[in-house]
């Protein structure tokens, strides 16, 4: 799991260190990772949210873990905050991620059924009340794809702002995101990553769910007549768009991906951070499968002696994936590296190599696991572990 959320951090890089996303030569392995990093970033923090709680055999919640789910959130938030004042041009996810784990906390207390009915209603339902609630909220037409600052904390207005865009119109809305947190979660509650079959079972269901997601758009937007409806929906709402070489992916590339409410037709569409109920089936389909081929990587067998060594620097970084994205952020605002091959390659060799150097020289302590995951381990810890007057009853301390 540790490896495959290093591969959705990678994925990260090349999104916004990488070279444009073109279907020549080895920049089809960029087409098919665009748009898919933060799907699956967030389907395996549910997955690990569900796990945390006990996997397939849930157990109830620890106690002090609301005011621990509390503190996570409000520091994922003021990191988040913080990293979007760099003006890095990077839309940061960790203020929508502090809305997730919030949003988690009573649904890690369903039912497995109940969490398998939310798990298949949410990819739909979310994007389908996005589409319908943005005019309301003035995003018709435009208005979407942005993210937090701090004006979020510093005035009225700004944090009427801030709840629009981590609820319904930002990068990463809770609306069409949430969703695979609800996922990665129900997984955790199905799924024992430990028993065998189980990585051919998360290769055949994620390949299946990234073909239907696709594959469907397809048939709607071509035999189906979706396209001609967005081309008139094109001329009657967004006329600058229509001189260029694609209407519809203007119109798209104006606000992040996400999909303007002027057509229902919109919905049919499956492009990147386009936030339809087919693009989130598809990426859906894709953690599934990165998952399942990660699963089936790290098990015994006869290609375990060679891929392990590649396996154990992935996963380091894995296990430190809120630093590496912060020094990311950080290094991007800073250095403002040109976007290619050079760059990409150089973050992600960098990453691995400080990471590895890391986990070695403090390993056995518990700073080692990365220093943001530290610090936000010792503050949940710390809130967590308080006794006394918020527990009738408690000894104190």
């Amino acid at each position: 799991m540790d490896a495959a959320r290093a591969v959705a951090v990678f994925a990260m890089f090349a999104a916004h260190i990488g070279p444009p996303a073109r279907p020549e030569g080895a920049g089809h392995l960029l087409v098919a990772l665009d748009g898919r990093a933060p799907a699956v970033f967030t389907l395996i923090a549910g997955l690990s949210l569900s796990l945390s709680r006990g996997g397939t055999r849930p157990r109830p919640a620890a106690r002090g873990a609301r005011r621990g789910t509390l503190v996570r959130c409000a520091v994922l938030a003021a990191l988040g905050l913080a990293l979007a004042e760099l003006r890095s041009g990077i839309a940061v996810i960790l203020a929508f991620f502090a809305v997730y784990f919030l949003a988690a906390e009573p649904l890690a207390r369903l039912r497995t059924r109940s969490l398998l009915v939310a798990a298949a209603v949410s990819p739909v339902l979310g994007p389908v009340l996005s589409y319908v609630l943005g005019p309301y909220f003035g995003h018709r037409v435009s208005g979407r794809g942005r993210y937090p600052g701090f004006d979020a904390v510093t005035s009225w207005p700004g944090l009427r702002d801030a709840l629009d865009t981590l609820l319904l119109s930002g990068a990463y809305p809770w609306l069409t995101y949430f969703p695979y947190v609800v996922v990665g979660m129900a997984l955790g509650r199905v799924v024992d990553l430990r028993r065998p079959g189980t990585a051919v079972r998360l290769i055949g269901w994620g390949a299946l769910a990234a073909l239907a997601g696709h594959g469907l758009s397809a048939l709607a937007l071509g035999p189906g007549g979706g396209r001609e409806m967005l081309l008139r929906a094109v001329a009657d709402s967004h006329p600058l768009a229509l001189n260029a070489p694609d209407p519809v992916q203007a119109v798209l590339a104006a606000q992040a991906g996400a999909i303007p409410s002027t057509s229902w037709a919109w919905l049919l569409v499956d492009g990147p951070y386009s936030q339809t109920p087919f693009e989130t089936v598809a990426n859906i389909g894709a953690g599934v499968l990165l998952l399942g081929l990660a699963v089936a990587a790290g098990r015994s067998g006869p290609l375990r002696p060679l891929l392990r060594p590649l396996l154990r620097p992935l996963a380091t970084v894995g296990t430190m994936g809120l630093s590496v994205y912060a020094v990311h952020v950080l290094a991007r605002a800073e250095l403002r590296p040109q976007h290619g091959w050079v760059a990409l390659g150089a973050f992600c060799l960098v990453s691995l190599a400080a990471c590895a150097l890391w986990a070695r020289v403090l390993r056995g302590r518990a700073l080692g696991r990365g220093p943001l995951e530290w610090a936000l381990h010792v503050l949940v810890r710390a809130a967590t572990s308080r006794r006394g007057a918020s527990h009738p009853g408690g000894t104190g301390a």
